[in-house]
């Protein structure tokens, strides 16, 4: 009897199982199924494609883990799928601890496996939202390799672990979505003047702050690169893949990438890609679907979705998809053909398998490869220059630096013998080092040695000029250190101490250095907090101390209303920096705190900035994110078509990003302007807001560029015209512009700046103002520009102020916040936010 019931249970406990394998058979559904509709019929929005990514793992958990890794400003969740074989499944935390070892990035190094290593393949989605079939795309993929009918994946999971994203950027993808279907009809209109086809300001292609996630790789500036590229750094692939889409009217692009390649990209990286190529080419083949390779999409600027990889010992590649923004759910093509979003999530899907189909078959080379470029990496086999020293007089500049290699990585220490010789990158010659009084050493002997040379070193080598992004980056010029690459290895220790801040205690007053970016933002935060602040217009000393031009002084004299001291002490806390008590206005030299040189900043400026149409959606993103999460500072957004209607008297300053501006050259709308400028108002334009006003009656004027060259330049080959293109082509050169310190746009800076030039725009030396920022004779540093850009670069002007009544109009007309990486630029940009006009 007991034997009967134990068999009983038994059979009972399996017709269970078996149910429940039946069960979860069934609850994997296609995206169709679990959608209501095939896959590139509609756009899906974010939430389902999270919903579906959740519903598989929960079907095949044994397969699929998700992992959210954080949210955008939005609040849309960021997740990873990582999908593999059961048995890697269950050992999922055990082949990313053997990775890193791999590479030499582990906690614990040793007895790292390479035969029975996976190879990872991480696949990323949807960087611009715009570009919209990626997302779609992962969908198929994710669903093809679990779905039991198919075989063939299961295959390939045994050698790989896949991670997907399926959106890197959710803001950008539903902006576009949700505009997109309040515009489509019951059918689609493939026409392509269709509203359907048209996206308007600011597009989706960008996240909330209007910034280009694919540009921000290794800078790091925005929330999403932050969150995604630590987890990068947990599994670093072997492969990875950016899905993107181009115009309509182009087929498919997949690797092999276009010239110029980084001198550091190894010959297995380039062969590789060729190997994936053809694969990809086999199936495009099959179908009869059209592609190009090795044109247009190079690898250089190392931020980008693919080099970034790459640097970081990957295959990295960059897939775009014929489509964009205008292709909607399709489109008629110049082909005749129409192009539809089933189309473009299929081409998607096919290069997505097609990657893991050839990784898989590879992976045995892949990891050997990988571990290797690890392993000559740490013998620092790729760097002419073996050590990167910064030094600076103002902590802070190095700490920003310090955090740009924390985030990519990138180990970092100090010298104790500072007697040795390098390129100064100042000078451009074999110097003497020289220790400005803080300073940070970064060795060519470590695991991420390339990316380190790639973002450190003085000269990055274009081998071809026709690139498609800046080609000068170096961090020594950004961050507005002094560097220094060594040929030698020096002895790099890791200690680097941060100096504490004081409290400081004053009946009277407190001083502030301003000589970085923290000054600024300190400035910002008192006068936020009501604290009235004064800055001193000329050098003095006090206690046999001299205090630079900028130094910021507060004091209880106009603040007796709010507790100024502790204001300032949080701040100089918050801030790093470090204030000194001062017990009267009487100075030992210079102006005493009574004085006209003495300027005071009465009350905190209220900052309004132009948007919209007419503007660079890019331009205003970094200015907005520079108030929001730089400076911390409030600024208001207005449609620059309203420019005409606006009230502006209760606003003290005024920005006009960059921008094709149809209204600045309309009388009324200047006439407006320039009647709030007399009115103590000021004006900050930048880039091409300052070409137009200069195609005015403003008083700044195009500097004339007549070229010197003799040649008939009527006569010209067909054959030759992108070699013409090129001697008038600067897609990003370092400049070094001169400075006039002792106005207060440049306070904090010496007597130079260096700029990232991206057009050939120079003006006139204004007449009837302060030229700020200049550029001689001699200004080119680094990067491609063209010969006749560099011959007209010279003997101009870049940023200027000029007076008008009781206001002023500052002229940036370089991108100071490029990207919101160029740290350099943060300052001046402050400065004429706070202190020019006083």
């Amino acid at each position: 009897m007991a034997h009967f019931l134990f068999m009983k249970k038994i059979l009972i406990l399996s017709l269970l199982l078996i149910s429940l394998v039946s069960v979860m058979a069934q609850g994997l559904q296609s995206p169709e199924q679990f959608l209501g509709y095939k896959v590139g019929t509609r756009f899906t929005r974010h939430h389902r494609i999270v919903e579906y990514a959740k519903a598989v793992a929960q079907a095949k958990p044994d397969m699929v883990k998700i992992e959210k890794y954080g949210e955008t400003n939005e609040g849309r969740e960021l997740l990873l799928a990582f999908v593999s074989s059961p048995e890697n499944i269950q050992k999922l935390d055990l082949i990313r601890i053997n990775n890193l070892r791999l590479a030499g990035l582990s906690k614990d190094n040793a007895g790292a496996q390479t035969e029975t290593a996976p190879a990872i393949v991480w696949l990323s989605y949807n960087v611009h939202g715009n570009e919209a079939s990626s997302s779609e795309a992962f969908l198929l993929t994710i669903h093809a390799l679990v779905d039991p009918a198919n075989t063939q994946t299961k295959e390939w999971l045994k050698n790989t672990v896949v991670i997907l994203d399926p959106c890197i950027n959710p803001d950008g993808r539903d902006r576009y979505i949700n505009w997109y279907n309040g515009m489509v009809g019951t059918a689609y209109n493939p026409e392509p003047i269709s509203r359907e086809h048209i996206e308007p300001w600011p597009g989706g292609r960008s996240n909330h702050y209007n910034f280009d996630l694919n540009r921000d790789w290794a800078w790091q500036t925005q929330v999403e690169s932050q969150q995604r590229l630590k987890k990068y750094r947990e599994w670093m692939p072997q492969i990875h893949v950016d899905y993107h889409e181009q115009g309509y009217n182009e087929p498919y692009y997949f690797a092999p990438a276009a010239e110029p390649f980084h001198e550091v990209i190894t010959p297995w990286q380039r062969e590789f890609q060729n190997t994936l190529g053809r694969n990809h080419a086999k199936y495009f083949d099959g179908n009869g679907w059209l592609f190009f390779t090795k044109e247009r999409f190079d690898l250089l600027y190392p931020s980008y979705g693919d080099t970034y990889p790459i640097y970081n010992g990957a295959i990295g590649m960059t897939y775009e998809q014929g489509g964009g923004p205008r292709g909607g759910l399709g489109v008629l093509n110049e082909d005749g053909d129409t192009l539809t979003l089933v189309d473009r999530a299929q081409h998607h899907f096919t290069t997505g398998l097609s990657t893991i189909e050839i990784s898989s078959k590879n992976k045995q080379k892949l990891i050997a490869e990988f571990k290797k470029f690890f392993e000559d990496s740490k013998a620092a086999k790729s760097s002419e220059y073996k050590t990167y020293v910064f030094t600076a007089k103002e902590e802070n500049k190095i700490i920003a630096l310090k955090k740009l290699l924390d985030q990519n990585g990138i180990e970092y220490g100090t010298v104790s013998n500072k007697n040795f010789r390098g390129f100064n990158y100042v000078t451009g010659k074999d110097d003497a080092f020289s220790d400005e009084g803080y300073h940070i050493a970064v060795s060519a002997y470590q695991p991420r040695s390339v990316m380190a040379k790639v973002l450190l070193e003085p000269r990055t080598i274009v081998t071809d000029s026709n690139t498609y992004d800046i080609t000068a980056w170096s961090a020594g010029y950004a961050y507005g250190v002094k560097a220094y690459a060594v040929k030698e290895k020096l002895d790099v220790s890791s200690d680097v101490a941060t100096a504490a801040i004081n409290a400081v205690s004053s009946s009277y007053g407190v001083l502030v250095p301003y000589n970085s970016f923290n000054s600024a933002k300190l400035v910002a935060h008192l006068l936020k907090h009501g604290v009235k602040v004064r800055f001193a217009e000329k050098p003095f000393t006090y206690k046999t101390k001299k205090y630079e031009s900028g130094t910021v002084i507060v004091l209880r004299t106009s603040n007796t209303a709010v507790n100024w001291l502790a204001i300032t002490n949080e701040a100089c806390k918050k801030f790093n920096v470090q204030g000194e008590a001062v017990e009267t206005g009487f100075m030992d030299k210079g102006a005493d705190f009574g004085s006209p040189d003495v300027k005071i900043i009465n009350g905190a400026p209220k900052v309004v900035m132009l948007t919209g149409e007419q503007v660079s959606s890019l331009g205003a993103g970094e200015i907005w994110h520079y108030f929001e999460r730089s400076l911390e500072y409030p600024i208001t957004l207005v449609n620059a078509a309203d420019l005409g209607r606006l009230n502006l008297k209760n606003f003290q300053v005024l920005i006009l990003p960059d921008g094709n501006y149809r209204n600045l050259n309309d009388k009324s709308t200047t006439d407006k302007l320039k009647d709030f400028v007399r009115g103590g108002g000021k004006i900050i334009a930048l880039e091409n807001a300052v070409s137009i006003m200069a195609g005015s009656d403003w008083g700044i004027k195009i500097k004339d560029s007549k070229s010197d060259d003799k040649k008939d330049d009527a006569v010209k080959k067909y054959g030759e015209r992108e070699k013409e293109y090129l001697t008038n082509s600067i897609p990003g050169a370092i400049y070094k512009v001169d400075l006039d310190n002792t106005h207060p746009l440049a306070f904090g800076y010496p007597d130079y700046y260096y700029t990232l030039k991206q057009d050939n725009s120079l003006y006139e030396f204004l007449k009837d103002g302060w030229n700020v920022g200049t550029l001689k004779k001699d200004a080119y540093v680094t990067g491609f520009a063209g010969v006749k850009v560099k011959a007209k670069l010279k003997d101009g002007m870049l940023l200027g102020v000029q007076d008008i009544g009781s206001g002023s109009i500052v002229y940036l007309s370089e991108d100071l916040l490029f990207r919101n990486f160029w740290e350099n630029g943060k300052l001046l940009f402050a400065n004429a936010v706070f202190l020019v006009g006083q």
